[in-house]
């Protein structure tokens, strides 16, 4: 396995073989790519593993973040066309599930580029989405939503120095949820699955069940032990099924 940064924007695991399919994992509000570090050897040699790389944070600290979900999807999208010489499947978590709904939208309406599958963890279809219970100008509010809803940035934020430099990427993204309002809801162009924790604070079975509503081409739900951040203690669990369904999905 290979580590590299091929853009400012993409952490690219590589294996020695061409990939069969490419995941694209993009991180919840706040995260990096590297949470999906462990991912990297979950897959075999034939799936290869990219890791979106947010601005404001890590290698790319010093720089702003952008002022919407919208104007990430739209950078990611373009990033996303150098990949397009395999299949491609998406994995978004919380936050990062939006972005994923919002680019295959984009991929799909402006490139003609379908994904074999779009894989959504933790997060209402467009058409369900509620505010944050936070005020993205409120540091103790943002601090005391981070912690409740658990994760590896709520450790992080016990450490002040470190906390100094995660709060701003966190507030930013959290702004970048909240202004995403609800709207109709886009039928999307591939199979969907959606994935929760049994005991997520803010969303259940049902809800993410909605997602089925915009997927015309087929919906599975999988529900995990954990809070919404079940990822972190099931993650043999999580990529187990993704590694099956990506190895028996069509390629087309």
């Amino acid at each position: 396995m290979v580590v590299a940064t091929s853009s400012d924007w993409i952490r690219r695991y590589s294996s020695p073989l061409k990939p069969r399919i490419r995941l694209l994992c993009l991180p919840h509000a706040g995260g990096a790519a590297t949470f999906f570090h462990g991912w990297a050897r979950a897959f075999g040699n034939d799936i290869e593993v990219l890791a979106a790389c947010y601005p404001g944070r890590q290698h790319r600290i010093n720089e702003p973040c952008l002022p919407s979900i919208e104007a990430m999807a739209d950078a990611l999208t373009e990033e996303m066309l150098a990949y397009a010489d395999a299949p491609l499947a998406i994995f978004g978590h919380s936050m990062g599930a939006t972005l994923a709904y919002e680019i295959t939208l984009r991929l799909h309406r402006q490139h003609d580029i379908v994904p074999t599958a779009l894989l959504l963890s933790s997060r209402e279809p467009p058409h369900r989405v509620t505010p944050i219970n936070a005020d993205p100008d409120d540091q103790a509010s943002v601090v005391a939503e981070v912690h409740r809803l658990g994760g590896t940035d709520s450790e992080v934020l016990a450490d002040p120095d470190l906390r100094d430099l995660v709060l701003p990427a966190i507030r930013s993204d959290f702004r970048l949820v909240n202004d995403y309002a609800a709207r109709p809801g886009v039928p999307l162009p591939c199979p969907v699955v959606g994935y929760v924790g049994s005991s997520d604070p803010d969303l259940d079975d049902g809800v993410m069940r909605d997602w089925g509503d915009l997927a015309p081409e087929g919906f599975d739900l999988v529900t995990l032990q954990g809070d919404h951040f079940y990822l972190v203690d099931r993650e043999e669990e999580l990529t187990a099924d993704i590694r099956a369904r990506l190895r028996t999905t069509p390629l087309g």
